[in-house]
């Protein structure tokens, strides 16, 4: 009897030292998230920061009829929208590429990840000698008879955003893919190699579900990396690009320069609310996709 009293009095302080030891983590979430969230939540709904007038919804109406809101709203969704499928699909196809005993596994391994370690600064510089007017793609271009295109200052703009995010966020994805690759069970491949599987129902049928887990992870990345290729943009074109490259990030810096703080705290929520449904959308299609794997 004594020694179940000793065991419950040992289990209780190993739970309160626990619960202490979560104490440090929980303050700085509350600190720098939950209270700083909650006041943008607060200047949402009021006039202003003198008279802290209650004007409910009425923020979040102007927003939704601002023509520069919308503009950045469908210029980010739009980028997100062809930049994350591509961030996902590209560096699958190259981690069941390199899977393969291919030649030179191993420099190709390099040159894809050697851009995670360039500073953006120096990107920008790269791009700008490549798709500035009288850049090298354009002398290539104009090489074989072709006209050069105004590419930072015209409906092409977008094409060399998506073109350095991939550049700069493909070779980390590619790692992740290579290395969930490696996690699935060789025992499954080999029975479905003595069952004559093909290679195409291999990888849909069993590769693919067990990539599940990650390909949700790296969605959610590149997600959110997506939306910061603000510095990318804001170096190549300043506070007010084009129409096309002005995106979420230039609306609310932009706001936040005009000390408009009810505008940018609508904004904000609006923006948190819709990135919660997007990811809670991506949480529950994965667990219905990869239930038969964990099981």
């Amino acid at each position: 009897m004594l020694g179940i009293k000793k065991d419950q009095c040992g289990r209780r302080r190993e739970r309160v030292f626990s619960d202490l030891c979560l104490v440090p983590s929980l303050a700085g979430v509350l600190i720098f998230f939950i209270i700083p969230f909650a006041i943008v939540i607060y200047y949402s709904v009021i006039g202003n920061s003198i008279t802290k007038e209650y004007v409910g919804l009425e923020n979040y109406t102007k927003l939704l009829h601002n023509d520069a809101f919308i503009k950045a709203s469908k210029n980010t969704a739009l980028f997100s929208l062809t930049a994350v499928p591509l961030a996902v699909v590209l560096p699958m196809g190259l981690a069941v590429l390199l899977e393969r005993n291919i030649p030179g596994k191993s420099a190709l391994r390099t040159l894809f990840l050697s851009p995670l370690m360039v500073p953006s600064a120096s990107v920008v510089l790269v791009w700008q000698v490549l798709f500035h007017n009288h850049g090298t793609v354009n002398q290539f271009i104009e090489r074989f008879g072709g006209q050069g295109i105004d590419w930072m200052n015209s409906g092409h703009g977008q094409v060399v955003i998506v073109l350095m995010f991939l550049w700069k966020n493909i070779g980390y994805n590619m790692i992740l893919f290579m290395s969930a690759l490696c996690g699935i069970p060789k025992d499954i491949i080999e029975v479905a190699d003595l069952e004559g599987a093909s290679s195409l129902y291999k990888f849909v049928h069993i590769k693919l579900r067990y990539l599940s887990p990650t390909i949700l992870f790296v969605l959610i990345l590149s997600l959110i990396n997506s939306f910061k290729v603000f510095r990318e943009v804001y170096l190549l074109t300043g506070d007010h690009p084009l129409e096309k490259l002005y995106m979420l990030q230039h609306f609310m810096n932009n706001t936040f320069n005009s000390f408009d703080y009810q505008k940018l705290s609508a904004a904000a929520v609006l923006f948190a609310i819709v990135m919660a449904v997007v990811i809670a959308i991506l949480l529950i299609t994965e667990n219905i996709f990869g239930k038969d794997v964990e099981s």
